[in-house]
Parts: structure tokens; sequence; C-alpha cells
């Protein structure tokens, strides 16, 4: 029996959804005849275009080249002809420039067989320049640059690797999906991720409501004689976030101000490591990702692998399209991904799920004074007093806001989840730290 824990502080346990894509398989979606291509899709600074109008790439093929150590190279994810380099409205308040490409020609890797490549006899070093080759980032929602994921500083030893798998924001189901289907994968790139970083443990943390996926993966770590720890993790959202994560499975705090590696742990998300595995045995750039989509608006929920680009409104007519208009259509998940008005929106390499929500899903209503409940202090899971920060930032008084802890909020929604004045209390939190330098989590 796998024990289902749940959050040691705060947290909430909302109807997480799940059901509609738990049972199905991840499947490929077809080709966009037209890939809209950021070159500002990850943590730090945009990739510069170093391809023109006019010119014709190949499949994955470089496109952008990453400036300085923290940004990300991108590549072509189909092949055909760049027919214009725009700025576009990727993230909310984040424009990006595009390298759209028009599809024409033949894919060289697709549907052919990928022998996985020797890494054992590699170095470090070597290992994480070919995951800035093939631009590979963070794909849980952070979108770090792999290459400075690992880069670990000089005279630190790594302890623990601890692979996320907690998936905890409702209706994703795409890493539970890998797990199942891509266990071996999985625990490659987990080996290959932990002699990157050179840790001498690794946790794999799996979300408690996924007991199929603790059993396969704690199978053939048996069998392959693995010294890796298969975990089920709390319940309760969010689970996933690496600093609560490093709490349940490890019992450490990540102090105020510091990072998961200033207690010599690495926290990487399933599908990262998933294209950690790809990109060091298969010299796969990061093309194409397992997305989710699914909501009550959509006619057929599905977990569907997809290029990059892809603008949302393709991906959303092969999935059965919209039987009814969306109250909301959702990028990430309903807690912390962000609301899209344009269909031509592209799927980027953090993009975790596309939400078509219904009225009913959709927790609206007209803001009123606060009532004094306290639920979002209870439900915050490090300890803050959301309403309190809110009401400082509204007051224009951004320097108690900090010194009562804004940098510690992790925009996780609780506190409006749980809110009866519909206060927009995570929104303010958000923009309060983007506003006073703290940054996305």
């Amino acid at each position: 029996m796998i024990p289902l824990p749940t959050l040691t502080r705060g947290g909430v346990l909302p109807d997480d959804r799940k059901s509609l894509t738990r049972g199905r398989a991840i499947w490929n979606a077809a080709l966009p005849t037209q890939c809209v291509v950021p070159l500002h899709q990850h943590a730090g600074a945009a990739a510069e275009a170093v391809v023109s109008v006019g010119d014709r790439v190949r499949e994955g093929m470089l496109i952008g080249r990453a400036v300085g150590r923290n940004s990300a190279h991108v590549h072509a994810p189909i092949p055909g002809v760049v027919t214009t380099i725009c700025l576009r409205d990727v993230y909310p308040g984040r424009p990006s420039n595009c390298v759209v490409i028009d599809l024409e020609g033949e894919f060289e890797r697709l549907g052919k067989p990928l022998v996985p490549a020797e890494w054992h006899h590699r170095g470090a070093r070597d290992l994480r320049r070919n995951l800035r080759e093939c631009g590979v980032v963070g794909m849980g929602g952070g979108g770090t640059p792999a290459d400075s994921k690992f880069t670990i500083p000089r005279g630190v030893e790594i302890e623990h690797l601890i692979v996320n798998g907690a998936e905890s924001e409702p209706y994703l189901t795409a890493t539970h999906r890998l797990m199942l289907e891509k266990p071996s994968d999985i625990l490659e790139g987990a080996r290959i991720a932990a002699h990157i970083a050179g840790a001498r443990k690794v946790t794999i943390a799996v979300g408690g409501d996924k007991r199929d996926a603790v059993t396969a993966l704690r199978r053939l770590v048996r069998e392959r004689g693995l010294p890796f720890a298969v975990r089920a993790v709390s319940l309760s959202y969010p689970t996933g976030d690496e600093k609560l994560l490093i709490r349940e499975v490890i019992g450490r705090e990540v102090p105020a101000g510091r990072q998961p590696i200033d207690l010599r742990i690495v926290v990487s998300s399933v599908p990262t490591i998933n294209a950690v595995y790809e990109a060091i045995a298969l010299g796969k750039p990061l093309v194409e990702r397992v997305v989710t989509v699914a909501g009550s608006a959509i006619g057929t929920p599905s977990n569907v692998k997809v290029r990059i680009g892809t603008p949302v409104g393709a991906l959303l007519a092969e999935c059965g399209g919209l039987i009814e208009t969306p109250a909301r259509l959702v990028l990430g998940g309903p807690m912390m991904g962000y609301t899209v008005t344009d269909m031509a929106t592209p799927i980027t390499k953090t993009t975790t799920g596309v939400l078509a929500l219904s009225a009913d899903e959709v927790n609206e209503g007209e803001r009123t004074p606060c009532i004094g409940c306290g639920r979002c202090i209870r439900v915050c899971p490090v300890g803050l007093e959301p309403v309190t920060l809110v009401k400082m930032l509204e007051r224009e008084r951004p320097n108690d806001a900090a010194a009562a802890g804004l940098a510690d909020c992790r925009e996780c929604g609780c506190c409006s989840y749980v809110c009866p004045s519909h206060i927009p209390l995570t929104e303010t939190l958000v923009q309060g730290r983007r506003q006073n330098g703290g940054g996305g989590v």
C-alpha cells in the first residue's frame, strides 16, 4: 500500500480534474503548417536570431543563439522557410521576437530510428555543453537553462538530485503519462543528470495519486539495480514547487533568499529529465514537448506531443475543437497558468497545458471587502499573510511588503483560490514581486 501524505504546512486540495486525461496515452499532434517560434521562452536573456527572412531551415537547425550564460539556444521545430521575424505577445508582459517558419521540405529525424549513444565516459562539462547546444531548459514552468541549472559552483558537492514528478496542478497529467510510458528514458535521464551534477543520492518524487507510476518506476529501479529511491509525495497543491518538495522529501527548509543548490540539492522536473536524456543519448534538440489539453470546453481532452511554436488554435482543433466558448483559455495549470485570448499564441518549451475552461470551472466573482476570515493565511505554504502583503502593495508600501516576506511568495495561487471575497491576491503579489525585483518563481 502506497501512503498518501499531505503537505506539512498550508496548501489546498482542489478538485484535480485529472480523470479527464489520466488514462489518455500520449499521441503525436499533426505537424503544423506554420510555427511561430519565440526567441525568449526561457529564464534569462532572449536568444538572438541567426536566420533572416527568406532563409531555408532544417528540422532541429539553430535559429536563435543564446546570449550570455543564462540564456538558451532555440531550434527550428519544422523544416521550411522563414517568412517573418516579428514581435509577439507570448507571455503576459513579456513580448518576444518570434521566428515564423512555413512548413516546407523533408524532415531529417522524424520517423527515423534513433540509436542511443554511449555517454558514461563523458565529463560533466562536455555534457553540460551538449545540453546548451540542444537548448534544454526547465520544462516545469521556470525555464531555467539546464546547463546553468547543472553548473555546480567550485567546491560544492551535490548531495541530492530530486526528480520532480509531483505534478500537483489540477488537470495536468502529461508528467504522469511520461513516467508510465517512458520510465526507462526517465531513469536514464536521471542517471545522466546525477552524473553531471555529481549527486550522491537520487530520489524520484511522484505525486501520491500516481500509484501506477510509483509501482512501475520502483519495479524498473529494482530490475536495473539502481541506487534510486522512488517516493510518493503529498497530494496537496503546491507540492510540485521545488522548495516545498525539498521540505516534503528531505525535511529541510530552503531559507528565504536562498536556492536549493545552497543546500547542495538540485531539483529537476520529469519532462526536463526526459529532455536531458533525449539531448545526451539521442542528440535531439528541444523542439517538442508533451502537453495536457483539457477542460470542459474541449472536445477530446488529451495528452499530446506537439512541436514548439504550434499555434494554440491548431492544437485545440486537433483535440476535437471547442464544444463551447470557453470562459477562459489558460496556458499552464489553472493555479499558476496565464490567460490568453489569441488563438495564434504559440506553444513554448515551458507550456505544460492548454486548458479550455467553462464558466463552471472558473472561480470568478466581483471583488468585495476582506472579511478577515484568515483562509489565505492558513493555506499559504510558506507561512505568509497574503492579505496583509496585498494591502501594503495597494497602499504603495513596497518596502513594508518586502520586510514582511514578499520575496518568499511562491506565486502558487492558493490564497486566491480560497478567498471568498475574490480579492486578486496572487495577481497583486506577482505584480509586486516583479516591480520590486522579485522575479518569477
